[in-house]
């Protein structure tokens, strides 16, 4: 019983915690309850994003204490005029993909610059330079 009583009870750890980003880049500094850096940033498979300086991000925590830590997302602001279960890429300014229920795909922004071959209904396209 005098055991029991004078073992300590262990301290609450944080699973997950939001911070904002003080180093931007591809291995991060963030505050939470203060500062760490260099932490990794993970993301969807197919999806690259380098959170900016600012940025409200979650930070996971794992590990014994909760000392092995990576930043797994940010807080999201959906574009107006999405719907629920469609995607949205977004990036700078107003440059967007969105991926729409009825299967359309939107390309938004200043110049669009495709890389490779385009095909249009399965088929090369090919320029008309008629008068």
């Amino acid at each position: 019983m005098w055991l029991s009583k004078q073992m300590k009870p262990e301290t609450a750890t944080t699973d997950a915690d939001l911070g904002v980003t003080t180093i931007a880049g591809n291995s991060v500094g963030v505050v939470t309850r203060g500062e760490v850096r260099s932490l990794p940033v993970y993301g969807p498979g197919g999806y690259a994003w380098l959170p900016g300086n600012g940025a409200e991000v979650l930070v996971i925590k794992g590990g014994p204490g909760g000392e092995e830590q990576c930043v797994a997302g940010a807080k999201q602001t959906p574009p107006a005029g999405l719907l629920p279960g469609e995607v949205c890429v977004y990036g700078p300014g107003d440059t967007q993909v969105r991926l729409r229920r009825d299967g359309t795909l939107e390309l938004r922004g200043g110049t669009v610059s495709i890389h490779g071959q385009l095909l249009i209904n399965g088929e090369p396209y090919r320029p008309c330079y008629c008068g």
